[in-house]
């Protein structure tokens, strides 16, 4: 089999996403296979002392990549390197399918195992009313507070289970419906849309905060399809910023050591599915309502509510010895 004349890397990874566009991927999803193939590249560049024009696509060798990913793992997490993993594997499959490649090298490069998916809730069966009261009542000391605001984007974590692109993409728009059955219309990961069903408080919790809006910029514009969620620029507000805002609400309620390590906002999304599980929902019912792709990913939040466990545990015969000792 003949093969094409050795093409730059750079060019390939232009191509590759080129022949990407039709899967309509989220901005988020594009620009972290953008760093995953620029971080692995650059380490490449340097093990082969090659400029950016001189790498082509032949010398992506087994070695080559084995050593590049090693040292990319020495100052990475394992979630990185999985995912470096993962986007390298599907750019050199384009290579391999595009006729640049005779075959795909990443079967020759160790990846770390896939860590289990475990939801990582607020801890703390008091813990998202103390964190809505909090916020309610302003306890996130700023030189200019917005309530309103910190109580709106909560509330779209503990009640709509939202991803952060979830949230910033919301407009005003975007609660649709009859009064007293309303719901948030939301474009999710993977362009996956979802409908989901909010009591009339969330409505007003949004005309709250859009009132704040218009009394904080009166000399700007907040149509029906603008962003809905802003900066104290009146900006659409940042990924960076609207961390910011979680995180920071949660040390002013006093509540930061009831985060788990590395969850943030997204502990609000995680506390929303579990509440769902603890409640009965079904796997099914959690997959719709936070847009899961898998139905396995929401079986994770049944099984960790360990309503069952628990039953189980608690039909273990040394618990009547116990009760006989106390």
């Amino acid at each position: 089999m003949r093969y094409k004349i050795p093409m730059r890397v750079s060019e390939a990874q232009q191509a590759f996403f080129a022949a990407r566009r039709p899967r309509k991927d989220s901005p988020h999803t594009t620009d972290a296979y953008r760093r995953d193939l620029a971080g692995i590249t650059a380490l490449l560049l340097r093990e082969l002392d090659r400029s950016p024009d001189e790498l082509t696509v032949e010398m992506l060798t087994a070695q080559a990549l084995r050593n590049a990913f090693g040292a990319f793992a020495d100052t990475h997490a394992k979630s990185s390197v999985l995912r470096a993993w993962s986007t390298w594997n599907q750019f050199l499959t384009f290579c391999v399918s595009d006729g640049l490649l005779a075959g795909n090298p990443m079967g020759a490069v160790a990846r770390p195992k896939a860590p289990p998916l475990t939801p990582k809730p607020l801890r703390g069966e008091e813990t998202p009313e103390q964190l809505l009261a909090a916020a309610a009542d302003g306890s996130r000391r700023t030189r200019d507070p917005w309530p309103e605001r910190d109580v709106l984007v909560i509330a779209l974590g503990l009640v709509a289970g939202l991803r952060a692109a979830e949230m910033r993409a919301l407009t005003a728009r975007s609660l649709v419906g009859r009064q007293g059955e309303m719901r948030l219309h939301v474009h999710g990961k993977g362009s996956r849309d979802r409908s989901i069903p909010v009591q009339p408080i969330m409505e007003k919790i949004i005309e709250e905060y859009l009132a704040s809006c218009r009394r904080r910029f009166p000399q700007q514009r907040f149509g029906p399809s603008t962003p809905l969620l802003r900066d104290r620029a009146g900006e659409p507000i940042g990924r960076g910023a609207l961390e910011y805002l979680v995180k920071s609400c949660y040390r002013w309620a006093g509540l930061h050591d009831r985060v788990p390590v590395g969850a943030n906002l997204h502990a609000l999304r995680h506390t929303f599915a579990t509440r769902l599980a603890e409640d009965g929902a079904t796997a099914s019912e959690i997959m719709a309502l936070l847009g899961h792709a898998s139905l396995a990913t929401s079986q994770n939040y049944i099984e960790a509510t360990g309503r069952e466990q628990r039953a189980a545990a608690a039909s273990n015969r040394t618990y009547r010895a116990l009760d006989g000792i106390l």
